[in-house]
């Protein structure tokens, strides 16, 4: 019998205003690498849910998403996959971000020809492509996401 594939469930949120993204700074392995506020889905956690807990302990933001981006596939590694779920919410004002996860080294506000100058430090193709399609391509409501059979 085949083993089970089993990929890891995360989430992200590309969080917007005036034409900037709030990106957050990480060291991975010793290597400095840049992301969406991120991370993994949580044992009976809904994905919005998820994906506020992530955007507070990562920024110190406490946000509602506005929408869906997409839903992304990606193998790391021959053994490590993900699925992701990109959030997006535009904000109103620039807030100033107050990381709470000491992982974090600092959550920083780019614009998107900055980030592109870091494309060799991002913590994966599915940074850069998520931006391009939240620019480029429909949202979708939240309400597509059903939670309701979760078990809390």
């Amino acid at each position: 019998m085949t083993e089970r594939y089993k990929p890891n469930t995360t989430v992200a949120c590309i969080i917007h205003f005036n034409n900037q993204f709030l990106m957050v700074k990480e060291s991975i392995n010793g290597q400095i690498q840049y992301n969406q506020p991120a991370g993994h889905l949580e044992k009976n956690e809904s994905l919005i849910k998820a994906c506020q807990r992530e955007v507070w302990e990562e920024t110190g933001l406490t946000i509602l998403p506005d929408a869906l981006v997409g839903i992304y596939q990606f193998s790391a590694t021959p053994e490590l996959a993900f699925v992701r779920y990109t959030f997006c919410v535009d904000l109103d004002k620039k807030i100033t971000p107050s990381p709470q996860d000491h992982a974090i080294l600092n959550a920083i506000w780019l614009t998107f020809d900055e980030i592109l100058t870091l494309k060799n430090q991002l913590r994966s193709p599915l940074v850069l492509q998520s931006i391009q399609d939240y620019q480029t391509q429909p949202h979708y409501p939240l309400d597509l996401l059903n939670d309701k059979y979760l078990s809390i």
